[in-house]
């Protein structure tokens, strides 16, 4: 009672934090109590993070007979007594700058994780390994509450700082009434009472003591194919009677692909449906039933393959797993088909109005950029066109020209413009005579071929095929990232799990994977290059790239 009590409230760019800071020290002034605040400025978004120190007296002023306590400016590193934040990445690296005392601090974190620049840039999964951090969180701190913040954002329909602020209040560090609190959120004039509902949400889960500690999510969920969403998403695995897992749940299959066609059931054991569901509902939503029945042959040679060389199912049929995941990505490439059906759906524009907090009457415009290429509207084209526009287009760069591209700009929200976008998202006719579908379609096959033939040949035959499925990771993106991958793809698939001798399968195997993580590490291909000369096998070609000279503009005199 004879020093004040130290927070730090951590936030990202466009979070409140700001907001928060100033509801905490007007709600300390309505408790009678002095306190100051002090802002830690940090970058936008997810590149870093806004830090806001509080310090709050806990005995009111009427009580000190006319003294005023001293504050600091800025946390002492080991002197918090509470550490509250929107983001579990930004909780730890708090605790690696030695902000927190394990015997003294105090943590509320959210379980929720939003990506950082670098965990987006990996190639592979960059994500942070979610036990250590919260093994992290256990480990020093005095008492810690962990809920998905994100969630509760979400559900109520307000901004996370109001979330932060009723997990503080539940916290019991301050002599705070909730009252207080609630009072100084109810004062703000925008979308009080959304923050209402979530300070309550938020207050009641901690007070409750039933935050999460995510004590079974994987340290990694591998992405898997969505049939509405347009972009993999996370699935997370959870035992039956286990606790939650970090973050949203998102385990569940989406709404639709729940089932499969009797047919197709009866093709496979019951282990793989979950996955061939969700990964056969995107092909259909794709391309249509034929398409999807593709799918379902070559998922089904996968797996007679495996049957094979894997009789007793000691593996658990993971190589026809691994193959329906990315092979449902794989087939449902990225085109401007596809972009133009994306833009237009209503599930996004709701999701859209949702973020920027469109009220029912406000009027929200939606501007679209693209910049298609020649490689994009080749890619729709047949052959014979196709290939003469591309060596049009080549011949313009050997000049020094930059590639050919058309910039555009459209108003989703207009008439003209979404009929534009619903015109070129109605092409999928065109798509199967198009160059691209052609191109992927054999890239595919050989793909699943080697697969296939490596899967049954001999012994440790399912480890090489196993390890060549895994490949199908390489395969993402769109534009140059998408070739890129590719054109390593079948390099390794031609010079390393084909081309390459090797003593045994199992040592085949450990080349593969050791290839496979190389060609995952860095966008240059530098590692992948050093793997592959380890095992005798040349480097993945070079790219040619023209060189332009560019004439410097004399300095202009003063």
């Amino acid at each position: 009672m004879t020093r004040p009590v130290t927070v730090l409230l951590c936030a990202l760019g466009g979070e409140g934090g700001g907001v928060l800071a100033q509801w905490l020290v007007d709600a300390a002034h309505q408790a009678g109590l002095a306190a100051q605040s002090t802002s830690i400025p940090g970058v936008a978004q997810r590149t870093g993070a806004t830090t806001y120190y509080v310090e709050v007296f806990p005995r009111p002023l009427a009580q000190l007979d006319g003294r005023r306590p001293v504050f600091g400016l800025y946390p002492v590193p080991g002197a918090l007594d509470l550490l509250v934040s929107s983001e579990l990445l930004e909780t730890a690296r708090q605790i690696g700058n030695g902000m927190v005392d394990p015997a003294r601090t105090q943590v509320i974190t959210s379980t929720a994780r939003t990506l950082t620049t670098l965990e987006r840039m990996q190639l592979g999964d960059g994500r942070r390994d979610t036990h250590v951090l919260i093994g992290a969180v256990r480990r020093f701190s005095s008492a810690h509450h962990l809920l998905d913040m994100a969630a509760i954002t979400r559900d109520s329909g307000t901004i996370v700082s109001a979330v932060m602020l009723g997990a503080l209040a539940a916290s019991g560090a301050l002599p705070i009434p909730r009252e207080a609190y609630e009072a100084v959120v109810r004062g703000s004039s925008v979308g009080a009472a959304a923050s209402l509902r979530g300070f309550g949400r938020a207050f009641d889960t901690v007070a409750r003591s039933d935050a999460v500690a995510c004590t079974d999510a994987p340290a990694h969920a591998e992405p898997v194919a969505h049939a509405d969403a347009g972009a993999p998403t996370v699935g997370v695995a959870r035992a039956e009677g286990a606790a939650p897992a970090c973050g949203p749940d998102e385990s569940a299959a989406p709404a639709g692909a729940a089932g499969l066609p009797p047919e197709v059931a009866g093709r496979f054991p019951k282990s793989l449906h979950t996955m061939l569901a969700i990964g056969r509902a995107r092909v259909l939503e794709y391309q249509g039933a034929a398409y999807a029945s593709l799918y379902d042959d070559r998922l089904a040679g996968v797996l007679a393959a495996e049957q094979v060389s894997d009789p007793a199912g000691e593996h658990g049929l993971a190589t026809t797993r691994e193959v329906s995941r990315w092979l449902a990505l794989w087939m449902a490439f990225d085109d401007i088909v596809r972009v133009a059906q994306l833009k237009v759906r209503a599930s996004r524009l709701a999701r859209v109005r949702s973020e920027v907090r469109a009220a029912d009457g406000d009027v929200l415009k939606v501007f679209d950029h693209f910049k298609p290429g020649v490689a994009e509207i080749a890619g729709l084209l047949p052959p014979g066109p196709a290939q003469a526009l591309t060596r049009w287009d080549r011949r313009r760069v050997a000049a020094g020209k930059p590639p050919w591209a058309l910039p555009l700009k459209l108003g989703t929200h207009t008439v003209t413009g979404s009929a534009a976008l619903r015109l070129l998202g109605s092409l999928q006719g065109m798509r199967r005579r198009g160059q691209r579908f052609a191109q992927e379609q054999a890239l595919i096959e050989r793909w699943l071929a080697t697969v296939r033939d490596l899967t049954v040949a001999g012994d440790g035959g399912w480890q090489q095929g196993h390890e060549v499925a895994l490949f199908g990771r390489l395969i993402k993106g769109y534009g140059t990232t998408n070739e890129r991958g590719k054109a390593r793809l079948l390099h390794v698939l031609d010079h390393l799990a084909v081309g390459a001798r090797f003593a045994s399968a199992a040592q085949r195997a450990r080349a593969i994977a050791q290839v496979r993580e190389a060609a995952l590490a860095d966008d240059a291909g530098k590692a992948l290059d050093l793997a592959l000369a380890r095992h005798g096998v040349a480097p993945s070609p070079s790219t040619e790239q023209p060189i332009r000279f560019v004439r410097r503009r004399p300095a202009l005199s003063r």
